[in-house]
Order: C-alpha cells, then structure tokens, then sequence
C-alpha cells in the first residue's frame, strides 16, 4: 500500500479552511488502498498527526517521520493547503526537488495563477475577457481621482495574492476608497483593484479525470451579501445552485473558457475558475488551484452533480499524480 501524506494547513489566514479539506480528503480517501497520514503545515511547525492526535516531527530535509522507532517516507503528496506555501507554488517546488508526486499543479502554474494581475494578464491574449483593473503595490502613492477615472464606482479592492475573501472590499463611494486599500494590504503587499462587473456570477471546476480534461457541472453563486465574500463561501450567507441556471449556450460558452485556460496554463490536478457573465460574454475574476474540499465546497458539489463520489475523486488525483 502507498503511503500518502495529505498537507493541510498553511501559513496565510485560509489554513482553517484548509484543516477541513485535509482532513476531508484523510475521511474520504481509500484506506484500503493507502495508507493516509495528515501532515500539518505551519511556520512554526511540520508534523505528522496520528489517529490521537500525537505529533511527530517532519524531517524538512526528505519529508519523512519517525514514529516508534520506524522512518517513514510518502509515495505521494495531497495537496490541501490554501494560500502559501500550498497554492503559491513553494510546496510544489519543494517537492519536486526531492522528487516526490504530488497532485496539484507544478510549481510555476501554482506561482502563477495564485498572482491574480498575472495570471489574467497571461490569458489575455487568448480571448479570456476580465474587468478593467488598477494596479497597486505597497508604498506607491494612491490617486484617488485617478483610480476611480480608470474603473468607476462601485469597484472592488482585492490583495492580489490571497485566497478564501480575505481582505476584499466592493467600494461605493471614493471616500471608501483608501480604506479598502488599507484593508487589502494587511493580507498582501500587492492589490488589483477592478471595475464592477453587472451580471451572473458563476464557478467552474476543471480536472483530468481519468486521464482526460473534464469540465464539471458549473456552480450559479446567489451571496445574501453585497459579493461572494467570506461570510457568504463560508457561513452560509449564499445560495450554490448547481447545475448554474444558465442557458445550455451560455454553459457550453464558459465551460470552453476554462477548459482553455486549464489547457493554456498546462494544469495539472484541480483547478477552480470564477467568471461573471455580462451581456452574454464570461469574465474570468481568478483561478483557485487549491479549492475547498470541505463537503460543502464547490469543487465536491460539482463532482457529486458529475456522478463523482468524493472517494473517487481523491483517488483520481493520487493515481494522476503517481508515476
């Protein structure tokens, strides 16, 4: 039996969320075909916790733990942690210089689409439509009126590189402005601040199933709330509806989009892509190379409406990733 090490944790303020999808893959994962170990990943901290809640150390040098006496070494890497260092590409990096699989994406394609000014700005040239944005690193001189002249009101304030809501703000009026700033630059040293865009809000799972890039059923996101924020992903305060009540054009028109930015980017694993759909044409927000699997998140609702189970899933990504 392959021993797999499930990574959870993190070092950003995503690493509760990524508790519960770690140790929603260690339930759900086939324990008659692997042996799972959750493997929890702080600053302060790498161990390995066992069934009671022991610790055991990571050796940082090979990635292995001693427990009783006896060394052990991962045949395979899950890949739950969100925000950095799981979604940013360190981990992914990491273990590729000891050559471990793992079942994310590799190291650039994580670095990539975890900066979102990037990662739009490189699937641009393809066709992929996005708001108009501003760009903002810390330190720079802020120009309201300039701003505001480039993407209008209401706007959004957003760190570039976070995940999970943190740090966003929608900006009604331009006195909101500089503190939505101050806001997004407690979560990241960078900020992309985008034009408001009017219309259907809509989540896309993209995964090699089986060897092959499949498109699952897409999420339509209703949040009780101003946007999609925190509270509205995580404490109930939106409607998921999926399959999206969206036309069967308007389905196949997106679904195409993030089948070629998963294509475009040589993705690898899961990958989750936002639009919203304005007068008929998708505008890509991000792309979440680490989504939640939290049996609520949006990736396993729409493996569930595919006729995926959660077991299955997980299994998929291990056997891709395995050599």
């Amino acid at each position: 039996m392959k021993n797999i090490a499930i990574i959870m944790g993190g070092y950003s303020s995503e690493y509760k969320i990524s508790l519960i999808s770690g140790n929603v893959v260690y339930q759900f994962l086939d324990k008659k075909k692997y042996n799972a170990f959750r493997i929890h990943i702080f600053k302060e901290k790498w161990v390995y916790v066992d069934a009671n809640d022991a610790e055991f150390p990571i050796d940082k040098n090979d990635f292995s733990v001693i427990v009783d006496g006896n060394k052990i070494s991962f045949d395979c890497v899950f890949n739950a942690i969100h925000g950095t260092p799981g979604e940013d590409g360190l981990m992914q990096a990491y273990f590729e210089l000891l050559h471990i699989p793992q079942t994310s994406c590799d190291y650039y394609q994580a670095a990539l689409t975890f900066n979102k000014r990037d990662l739009l700005s490189v699937l641009k040239p393809y066709g992929i439509k996005t708001a108009t944005s501003y760009y903002l690193n810390k330190g720079d001189g802020i120009n309201t009126d300039e701003i505001i002249a480039k993407v209008g009101l209401p706007c959004f304030v957003k760190p570039n590189k976070a995940g999970s809501s943190f740090g966003i703000s929608k900006v009604k009026t331009i006195a909101e402005l500089p503190i939505a700033i101050e806001v997004a630059y407690k979560e990241d040293n960078e900020i992309i601040i985008e034009s408001f865009l009017d219309g259907t809000e809509v989540s896309v799972g993209v995964i090699n199933y089986k060897g092959k890039v499949t498109v699952l059923p897409i999420t339509e996101i209703v949040s009780d709330n101003d946007f999609f924020d925190y509270e509205a992903k995580y404490l109930g305060k939106s409607q998921e509806i999926t399959p999206a009540r969206i036309s069967d054009e308007m389905t196949q028109k997106v679904s195409e989009i993030a089948k070629r930015a998963y294509e475009v980017l040589k993705m690898k694993g899961f990958s989750r892509s936002e639009f919203i759909l304005v007068n008929g044409e998708p505008h890509m927000l991000e792309m979440n190379t680490i989504p939640g699997l939290t049996t609520e998140s949006l990736i396993p609702q729409q493996a569930k409406a595919a006729g995926i189970s959660l077991g299955d899933l997980f299994t998929n990504a291990i056997e891709l990733a395995l050599p």
